[in-house]
């Protein structure tokens, strides 16, 4: 154990600098910093996070984790989809290994025994969700826009995004995650998915702050009340629309309420990928009747598998992000040709590849990682 813990900050750079690890007094700081792509999540990044917590949960000299991006844009715009776009073209199959880390990660973000902030600074979407909606003490400020785009690519929002969206007061969490748009951080407040909002100028303060107190002492100092939500103030007409269970009913609805923001909301999801849309549904559906994040992890896996292999997948990241025509050709491209079984197929169960995040998980990994000398590192 260290025993100079007195505002010493010791400096870990691993993975090419693209995570920033230090400990400044009892705060040990992890930084995404990858500013110039949003701080977007690549593999080396989950795994020295990963590292970085394995190194500090029995360090005494830790109080609090604390989790932020580098630069004004944001915490992070997601997972890097470079080996992933490789993967749904070629068939190739190194994402897997990418995604079954990550979902780890989320699970272990969650269970940590040391508080854990994060800062949902500015843009915060799909891997950033899941790298801080899980923590103990999530903060918003007034720049933050989160969201789970992932339908408008031809994917289901996953690192637990589907098991967090099914919980949230009546249907604003499913209205999020197949339109894919982005909400403030009052949005996230109202809808579970952070805890605190602090003012942006005060950030700096906070972090100091946690460096020497308590961490919910230190973010209750920094919180203020939160703006109105304005998705909160629309529920009843999301409500009314998002409760059916197919997606067709649910645009019917949309379209006749006769409500300007309801009818944009038919619009966007009309033109996401149907699979996707339909998968996703199911798959809230699904996890509203879990009992754990672990389980919305195991079902997140088996989707992502599979829509690994999907057309859509491909070309949703090629018209999104690749040729940025926003034109994507899905298929197929009619919500009615997107049978039952197309979902019962995502969420079916691996067998032997099964994620694996059971009840006795965390006791299983710590005693993986105890054997693997990670635990307790200086």
């Amino acid at each position: 154990m260290e025993d100079n813990a007195d505002k010493v900050a010791e400096h870990r750079h691993m993975e090419n600098d693209d995570v920033l690890v230090q400990r400044v007094g009892q705060l040990g700081e992890i930084v995404l910093n990858r500013p110039q792509a949003m701080n977007a999540l690549n593999h080396g990044m989950v795994v020295a996070v990963a590292r970085a917590l394995d190194s500090w949960e029995d360090n005494d000299a830790v109080a609090t984790i604390l989790i932020r991006g580098a630069g004004e844009r944001g915490l992070c715009a997601g997972g890097d989809i470079v080996t992933i776009y490789h993967d749904a073209r070629t068939g190739g199959n190194a994402s897997e290994q990418f995604w079954r880390d990550e979902y780890h990660l989320n699970a272990r973000i969650r269970r940590y025994s040391k508080p854990i902030v994060t800062l949902m600074d500015g843009v915060v979407l799909g891997g950033g969700v899941g790298i801080s909606a899980h923590a103990s003490h999530r903060v918003v400020t007034e720049r933050s826009r989160v969201g789970m785009p992932e339908t408008g690519i031809g994917f289901v929002p996953d690192v637990g995004g589907t098991f967090l969206l099914s919980r949230t007061p009546g249907e604003l969490g499913t209205h999020a995650a197949l339109t894919g748009t982005m909400f403030s951080g009052a949005d996230a407040i109202a809808m579970g998915l952070a805890d605190h909002f602090v003012e942006s100028e005060n950030v700096a303060e906070l972090i100091a702050e946690l460096c020497e107190r308590d961490a919910s002492a230190a973010v209750a100092r920094f919180g203020q009340v939160p703006p109105p939500s304005a998705l909160m103030a629309q529920r009843k007409w999301i409500d009314d629309a998002y409760a059916a269970d197919d997606v067709e009913t649910i645009l019917a609805r949309l379209s006749g309420l006769g409500i300007e923001e309801a009818s944009k909301a038919a619009q966007t999801i009309a033109g996401k990928s149907p699979t996707a849309v339909t998968v996703t549904l199911a798959a809230l559906r699904s996890a509203r009747l879990m009992t754990s994040l672990e389980e919305g992890l195991d079902q997140d896996l088996r989707i992502s598998l599979c829509a690994l292999r999907w057309p859509d997948f491909a070309e949703g990241i090629r018209a999104q992000l690749v040729d940025k025509d926003r034109n994507p050709a899905w298929h197929p491209d009619a919500f009615a040709d997107v049978g039952a079984e197309v979902a019962a197929h995502a969420m079916a169960d691996l067998g032997p590849e099964e994620l694996g995040l059971g009840p006795n998980w965390e006791a299983q990994s710590r005693s993986s990682r105890t054997q693997d000398g990670l635990v307790g590192e200086q």
